[in-house]
C-alpha cells in the first residue's frame, strides 16, 4: 500500500498506509490523523480537508478542479500548494507523498 506522511502545523509526522483508490482525507480519517476535519465527508463541498502538497508532488498529485478551487476560496492561509485532500485520489504512483496540514480548517 503507499504510504502517505502528513505533517501537523507542529511538526509532528503521521506516516500511514493508505489504500490505493481512496482519497488522501481518507486516509487521514481512516488513521485518526489530527487536523482533517472533513466536515462534507469528501463531497468538495468545504475546506476542512485543506492541505499543502510537498512540492516535489505538485504534479504527480494534478491541479485542482474548478469546483476545488472555489472550495479553496473558504480555506485560510492557502498557498500555491494548497488542496483538498478529499479531491487527491491515492495510487501506487503516490506512494512517498507528504502533504502539510494548515494550523486551521474552516
Amino acid at each position: 500500500m503507499p504510504k502517505i506522511t502528513y505533517i501537523e502545523h507542529d511538526g509532528r509526522e503521521h506516516a500511514v498506509e493508505v489504500k490505493a483508490g481512496l482519497s488522501v482525507m481518507e486516509g487521514a480519517i481512516r488513521n485518526n490523523v489530527p487536523g482533517i476535519d472533513a466536515d462534507c465527508g469528501g463531497a468538495c463541498a468545504c475546506a476542512t480537508c485543506h492541505v499543502y502538497v510537498d512540492e516535489a508532488w505538485r504534479e504527480a498529485t494534478g491541479k485542482p478542479s474548478a469546483m476545488e478551487e472555489s472550495m479553496l476560496d473558504f480555506a485560510e492561509e492557502v498557498e500555491p500548494n494548497s488542496r483538498l485532500s478529499c479531491q487527491i485520489r491515492v495510487s501506487d504512483a503516490l506512494d512517498g507523498l507528504v502533504v502539510r496540514l494548515p494550523a486551521n480548517q474552516h
